[in-house]
């Protein structure tokens, strides 16, 4: 992920429409910051459709293995497959705001892109399970994928860099470095090492990569992304995460209407999954995340990476809420309260790291955020005390799904205008 604090300091970059093109291919000469009206584009749309796979994918194979009794495991495997798909995705989405010509090269190798997205996704199940089982680990396709992936961001890094100039150094920069990281998973998924080896090695190519961005970006030619472009792609990835809690409830409900019918038990798991993942919805979406990039661009950093566990945590609640549903079906080793815990702890990272990552954008301390974080802990400990206690699990459920909503009642109270202060300060 590029993620450079301003503009160029050259000449107006040029949009899509008026690039120059040369065998149907336009320069990438970097498209306009500024520009009026940039929203996602339909490619960019198409290409979100295979995270859903890959979301899907990894989300279900963490509720099976959890409910299975395999708890650090599954969790180690499913937070390495989150970084996979994420990463990649951040990388192409910066990349897009701020090259996107929409020619067919560009197209092509989107759909490289999204061919990597699906390998992964293929490979997901067996690198969880072997992740959890502690063998392997069979990290082969998902590697696979995720070269993929990533070759065709070296691509994309060249031929910006042949087209524009004045970013050159720094566009290949990120396209040798990119390339270089790719040459160790190669090594690592065609080593034959122990688990504890390839882990260490996956972590230290990890690290590399994260520091890749710090280590490519120049300090005169920064790329030219557009804030409320990147706003829009990041909170559409959202939505698709938190799709997996729709799923994970719609789940929850089947199981509930085989057990019992539709009883009063099914209604309530379904009023408690909508509401825990309304109230996740409106958390993230009363940030005003694309007035904050404007204001403060070298922040952007610190929104793109603190994206990566914000957008694991809400695919885990939804798995979690697949748990659930395993748990009513019978199908699950989980006790009541551990099944509480698979969508509690998520949902907790959750909310911690949006009261966090707001808190450091805007670089303010909001007293009120103490007051309900107080009343989410509150809520929360009583969802699960009635676990522990014994009440049905839709009940425990339902008190639960009560927690998250502590911040949109604050923000529709105090919130609203404490963050227009919060924004007025940062102007």
């Amino acid at each position: 992920m590029a993620h450079p604090e301003t503009p160029g300091t050259g000449g107006a970059p040029a949009t899509r429409a008026s690039s120059p093109r040369r065998l149907g291919l336009a320069r990438m000469t970097g498209r306009d910051p500024g520009e009026a009206h940039r929203a996602a584009t339909p490619l960019e749309l198409f290409y979100d459709l295979t995270l859903v796979v890959a979301f899907g994918a990894a989300s279900d194979e963490l509720a099976h293995l959890l409910a299975g009794g395999v708890v650090a495991g599954a969790v180690l495997g499913f937070t390495f497959v989150m970084f996979a798909i994420v990463w990649a995705w951040l990388n192409y989405t910066w990349f897009a705001s701020a090259y996107d010509t929409d020619d067919w090269g560009f197209r092509l190798l989107t759909m490289v892109q999204m061919i990597g997205v699906l390998v992964i996704a293929l490979g997901a199940s067996d690198f969880l399970s072997s992740i959890a089982e502690g063998v392997g680990p069979h990290n082969e396709v998902v590697i696979a994928g995720y070269v993929v992936m990533r070759v065709s961001m070296v691509a994309l890094w060249v031929r910006a860099g042949r087209g524009d100039p004045e970013r050159r150094a720094t566009c290949y920069r990120f396209a040798g470095l990119t390339a270089l990281a790719q040459v160790g998973w190669v090594l690592t998924g065609v080593l034959d090492a122990g688990f504890g080896v390839e882990i260490s090695l996956a972590t230290a190519l990890i690290l590399f990569e994260v520091l890749a961005p710090a280590i490519g970006s120049g300090r005169r030619s920064r790329l030219p992304w557009h804030p409320h472009h990147l706003a829009e792609r990041f909170g559409l990835l959202a939505i698709i995460a938190l799709g997996e809690g729709v799923l994970g409830t719609t789940a929850a409900i089947r199981a509930a209407v085989a057990e019992t019918g539709w009883s009063a038990d099914a209604v309530v798991v379904a009023v408690a999954g909508v509401l825990t993942i309304f109230g996740m919805w409106w958390a993230y979406f009363s940030v005003p995340s694309a007035r904050i990039l404007v204001a403060r661009r070298q922040r952007s950093g610190l929104f793109g990476y603190g994206h990566i566990p914000l957008y694991a945590s809400i695919a885990a609640v939804g798995a979690g809420l697949h748990v659930s549903a395993l748990y009513l079906e019978d199908h699950s080793e989980l006790s009541e309260l551990g099944t509480l815990l698979a969508v509690a702890v998520p949902l907790t990272v959750y909310i911690a790291l949006a009261f966090v990552g707001y808190s450091l954008l805007v670089r303010a301390f909001d007293a009120f955020h103490l007051v309900l974080a107080g009343a989410y802990v509150v809520l929360a400990a009583l969802g699960v005390g009635l676990a522990a206690a014994g009440a049905p699990l839709p009940v425990a459920l339902l008190a639960l799904s009560l927690a998250p909503w502590t911040w949109a009642v604050g923000y529709e109270t105090l919130g609203r205008r404490h963050m227009e202060e919060h924004l007025a300060r940062l102007r």
